[in-house]
């Protein structure tokens, strides 16, 4: 039974190695770490999102900022997840360092909201992104061209924001390229046009990077830490005790670096762990506490190994230096041959190991040829010196080709093999000379690579300097206006007292002419109640003539019911039209009951109206329809029909068509009087007036077209009213 126990543990072990070696693999295969930058905002109003919550699969961390805006670290094929409480959770596999946007919508739910994801690699009507984008393409190829795109983004900026942005892309440039003066300075620039915790923590590494250590030390401890993610709270802590270790500061430096460890430990942000576990032991091995530093040195090797090979590698080797410093060769030495075995696996698999790593194998081939050197056992020592060598060589590794010929020289020496040790130094002479050439090829390039650098950021500088010699001109000139001011403001008093008596003897016009129109109005619709009285008055009286009482009775009743309606109206301009409609509809019905015999009607409302959206001034329809009847359809010989439709042409606009098949009106003045032809032109020109006044007043809002219904004996008449919405 135990041995079955034991066999089980073995096959979990090897399927746990197999797992992590295809994580590892995959690690490699997906390249380098690169930034992603992109936003969280609302669909409709396009207002940012804050606070939104930013992962990456394997511990990045980030979250939005006040402009909805986020950066992350990833690498292609990480799952980008971004959460918040109030809406639907986004997972998104990266392809590449695209700007990204997510546009929040609105849901019939109001708890939770859905998000679209939008994935957008270029802009085209945006010129500023995809130069800014195209800058950290060519960051880590070519220095001068990603410098070009940033001074022409500069160019295109119309925000100081987007100002902001571009200097800091320019600060990363520097940084990458080991320009860290000229990183401090467009770092601060970023700064002075956007404040950005970000770009703070730059500034400090910046610094650091430059030996400005107590500058750098403000720099982090000017940084408000309840604004920062965990993440960039590690890197704070983190940047706080690599100053404080190389300012010697022991004591400050570990407790800086146990804060970020807590962070870390608290959020399981996994690589922070191990980079801190490793700069703890590395603090202590530097305060001469090397037991400490051990244990420390431990923990992050076996963190590492849970990580990937690269950063297994890494820790493998920083053990292994610290090792060499104790004089532990032995464990120094099985460690650079595990690392020497993992460096072998990955070499052709990642584009990150050059001859200025540490992870090369002509670097650890000469480590673990000297480390026999120190333990006296040349025959081990000069296998590996010369496998460094040759790998060197092969690599063109000009440094540890020379180092490691030196040290066989030396180890030759040092075994009695002293034409073997000769010829070794020979070959040292030798290399020293060809590597001094090639280092003075190096400085000229070099010589010429910060000229270029220099005369690209005098051109940026020279934006900058042109938009503050703008700014001190604006300065002077304003005050020159100033001097100016003083000598015209008595004439522009003149002119403002001037303009101020002109507005009030307009608004006092105006105010004048708004009474005189309320006064006309109301005038007008006094004229108007009058005409409507004595018609139904008349209609009463020959009810009443027939000795047909119960009908007068009747009749007198709706009336009655009309006039208290038309009278508390007639004190407004407008009405509900659906008021009108009811007014209209007694009206009509009145006036039908009278003439049964002359004309039936109907009265059709469109459904889709909104009736209560629209209002009409009272009494204006009533008039046309009295024509209708009593002017049209009267006199026609057979019966006759009025029509009244409402509908709606335009969602802010309705026309109301009364349409009658009556004589028409060329019979019907043929028909009149003189005095009654007087009587209804009078009528109707109050009509127009009363429209005049209110189109005046509340800009165009009812229109009235008078036509021939119909081309036929009897013409009859068609009124149009267009009604528009507030």
């Amino acid at each position: 039974m135990q041995l079955g126990v034991k066999y089980l543990c073995v096959f979990i072990l090897v399927l746990s190695s197999i797992f992590l070696n295809a994580q590892n693999n995959d690690v490699l295969n997906r390249g380098p770490k690169f930034t992603i930058r992109g936003s969280v905002v609302e669909s409709d109003t396009q207002k940012p999102i804050e606070n939104v919550n930013i992962e990456v699969n394997g511990g990045g961390y980030s979250a939005t900022d006040v402009f909805g805006e986020f950066r992350i670290e990833a690498r292609k094929g990480d799952e980008l997840t971004i959460r918040h409480k109030d809406f639907e959770t986004v997972f998104y596999i990266i392809q590449s360092n695209e700007r990204i946007k997510v546009e929040v919508e609105a849901n019939d739910n109001e708890d939770v909201k859905k998000s679209k994801f939008k994935s957008i690699s270029r802009t085209p009507r945006e010129s500023f992104k995809p130069l800014i984008d195209s800058a950290e393409v060519y960051l880590k190829k070519d220095a001068k061209t990603s410098i070009q795109f940033i001074a022409d983004a500069l160019s295109e900026s119309n925000s100081t924001k987007q100002n902001g942005e571009a200097y800091e892309v320019l600060g990363d440039i520097y940084m990458y390229w080991k320009q860290y003066d000229l990183a401090v300075s467009n770092y601060r620039i970023s700064l002075q046009n956007t404040k950005a915790n970000v770009v703070s923590l730059k500034l400090a590494k910046a610094y650091m990077q430059n030996k400005n250590y107590q500058e750098s030390l403000q720099a982090y401890n000017g940084v408000n830490k309840s604004e920062l993610t965990n993440w960039q709270l590690c890197n704070l802590y983190e940047g706080l005790g690599d100053v404080y270790l190389l300012t010697k500061s022991y004591n400050l430096s570990l407790g800086a670096y146990q804060d970020g460890l807590q962070v870390a430990q608290k959020h399981l942000i996994t690589p922070k762990i191990t980079d801190l576990n490793s700069k703890i032991a590395q603090t202590y091995n530097a305060k001469g506490e090397t037991q400490k530093a051990q244990g420390f040195f431990n923990k992050s090797m076996k963190l590492a190994n849970s990580e990937n090979k690269k950063r297994a590698v890494e820790e493998q080797i920083k053990v292994a230096d610290f090792k060499n410093e104790v004089n532990n060769y032995s464990d120094e030495i099985e460690l650079r041959k595990e690392a020497l075995n993992t460096i072998s696996e990955i070499e052709n698999e990642a584009d990150f190991i050059n001859n200025e790593s540490a992870l090369t194998p002509q670097k650890q081939n000469y480590k673990i040829g000297n480390a026999y050197a120190s333990q006296r056992d040349y025959g081990n020592a000069i296998p590996y010196l010369e496998k460094s060598i040759k790998e060197a060589d092969s690599k063109e590794d000009l440094i540890v080709q020379k180092d490691a010929t030196r040290k066989l020289s030396e180890v030759y020496r040092d075994a009695g093999q002293f034409d073997k040790a000769l010829l070794a130094y020979q070959d040292y002479v030798e290399l020293v000379d060809k590597l001094y050439s090639k280092k003075e090829q190096e400085i000229s390039q070099a010589a010429r690579f910060s000229k270029d650098i220099v005369s690209k950021q005098n051109r940026i500088s020279s934006l900058e300097s042109d938009r503050a010699l703008s700014e001190s001109k604006y300065q002077l000139s304003k005050e020159q206006a100033k001097r100016q001011k003083l000598i015209i403001y008595s004439l522009i008093g003149g002119l403002i007292l001037l303009l101020i008596g002109a507005f009030l003897m307009y608004k006092y016009i105006k105010q004048q002419r708004l009474a005189n129109n309320l006064l006309a109005l109301k005038s007008l619709r006094s004229q108007m109640n009058p005409h409507f009285i004595f018609n139904a008055l008349n209609s009463v009286n020959s009810f009443i003539a027939s000795n047909d009482e119960r009908t007068a009775n009747k009749y007198l009743t709706d009336f009655s019911l009309l006039m208290r309606a038309v009278l508390e109206n007639s004190e407004e301009d407008f009405i509900p039209l659906e008021k009108e409609i009811k007014l209209l509809e007694l009206y009509t019905k009145l006036e039908h009951f009278r003439f049964q015999d002359k004309f039936d009607y109907t009265i059709h409302v469109d459904e889709s109206i909104a009736v209560k959206d629209f209002v009409i001034p009272p009494m204006l329809l009533q008039p046309y329809i009295e024509n209708a009847v009593w002017h049209g359809l009267r006199y026609k010989k057979t019966k006759g029909h009025l029509n009244i439709a409402i509908k709606q042409s335009t969602p802010n606009e309705i026309k109301i068509i009364i349409t009658d098949d009556g004589i028409g009106r060329e019979k019907s003045i043929a028909l009149k009087t003189k005095n009654q032809q007087k009587q209804n032109s009078k009528g109707m020109g109050n009509i127009k007036k009363r429209v005049s006044i209110l189109n005046e007043m509340y800009k165009d809002k009812v229109d009235v077209l008078i036509d021939d219904f119909q081309n036929k004996e009897d013409a009859g008449t068609k009124v149009i009213v267009t009604l528009k919405k507030d």
